[in-house]
């Protein structure tokens, strides 16, 4: 079973991760977490913490000779704000922030001063996850699965999809600071991003994540709990400020007709082949062959400039929201922060169906799935 760890606090020394159930055999540099951090840290609306922190995740454990050793593989990524905090004299936060953790943070443990629940609920703490899912992602890329993800809306503003099969579009994708597609679309998301500025305000949006290359037959259909639908979207939803996951499309479906819903099939040269792919690539919570797509809706991010009414937990008074450091908007950001996310559930199930303590066995075993598989699925190939 793979299985991660994260621990630190936003204005601590760093972020610490544990990654456990890595086969032995894989190439694995911190310059493979490198790019995925530092996109992290790009977007049009992120704050002043950006330009504070230069995210570099160190390998301390797990990798001998640039290879994973089977063991628990240890990171640590350096906040450089610490110096910033720890010597200040912090005093005790007690209003609340409305859409934060804080109020229900200090009612479930019992606590008088919510900075000690933001500092862990902070999203600060994607930064670690990005890492841990920069290592699953090298480990799907050794079995030609690759991710990819661009932004469809901001506000009320709404991005053309491009097509991330193409890699021309990717790179227009990874060049845009809003993650869009096309130039038009670039130009409608940034203003929504600068609307929501000017009112003192805070927006958010809607992402999508393409995984390529999966197999068919990761997850089950067996348990509620090995459904690999159920997975992504548990993964996904525990993203700060993520409020709703759609597996192809199923923000649309409810709307439409069951012969207008589904994916219809054709045989062609040998293999079974589908017209569409509105599942998502997922069915009875099976891969099914086509590409895993994933749609997710982040609010508003809750620090606002604006003050919001709430309340003082040492007078009980009613008070405005105070304002603390915070992005206008992290939507760009959090496309990464769910790239991650898939890439982990992915490894996981990957993992899960085909077993193996050594890269060299999971590609034996690989090989042996597909070659009983030839006549009914041909795996689609794109560059990575």
């Amino acid at each position: 079973m793979l299985r991660f760890l994260t621990a630190g606090e936003s204005h601590g020394p760093g972020l610490t991760g544990i990654v456990d159930g890595l086969p032995a055999g894989l190439a694995l540099a911190e310059e493979d977490l490198a790019r995925d951090l530092a996109r992290r840290q790009l977007g049009y609306g992120r704050g002043g913490r950006m330009k504070i922190e230069q995210d570099r995740a160190e390998i301390r454990g797990g990798v001998a000779k640039g290879l994973t050793t089977g063991g628990p593989i240890a990171l640590w990524i350096e906040n450089r704000d610490w110096p910033n905090w720890k010597d200040r004299e912090l005093e005790r936060l007690t209003v609340p922030r409305p859409g934060h953790a804080d109020l229900a943070g200090v009612m479930k443990y019992l606590l008088d001063d919510t900075r000690i629940v933001l500092e862990r609920a902070s999203a600060r703490e994607t930064a670690m996850r990005v890492a841990v899912g920069a290592v699953a992602r090298r480990l799907l890329a050794e079995f030609g699965v690759s991710i990819r993800s661009q932004v469809l809306q901001i506000g009320p503003a709404r991005a053309v999809p491009g097509d991330l099969a193409d890699p021309a579009v990717v790179e227009r994708v990874e060049a845009s600071a809003v993650r869009a597609a096309d130039p038009a679309s670039e130009d409608r998301l940034r203003a929504a991003v600068d609307a929501a500025k000017a009112r003192q305000d805070t927006v958010g949006g809607v992402f999508e994540v393409i995984a390529f290359g999966v197999i068919p037959g990761l997850g089950s259909h067996v348990q509620w709990d090995r459904k690999l639908d159920g997975r992504l979207a548990q993964a996904l939803m525990s993203i700060q400020a993520v409020k709703a996951v759609a597996i192809g499309d199923g923000f649309e479906v409810g709307g439409r007709y069951g012969t207008e819903a589904h994916d219809g099939m054709t045989a062609r040269d040998g293999t079974i082949r589908r017209l569409t792919n509105r599942a998502g690539g997922i069915e009875g919570g099976m891969t099914n062959g086509e590409p895993v797509v994933v749609r997710v809706v982040k609010k508003p991010i809750s620090t606002t400039a604006a003050p919001q009414p709430t309340v003082d937990l040492a007078t009980l008074a009613d008070v405005p929201s105070q304002y603390i450091r915070s992005d206008v908007c992290a939507v760009p950001a959090a496309a990464v922060v769910g790239e991650a996310a898939v890439a982990w559930v992915l490894a996981d199930a990957l993992l899960e169906k085909l077993g193996g303590d050594s890269v060299r066995e999971i590609h034996a075993n690989l090989e042996s799935y597909l070659a009983q598989l030839a006549i009914r699925y041909q795996r689609p190939r794109i560059a990575t």
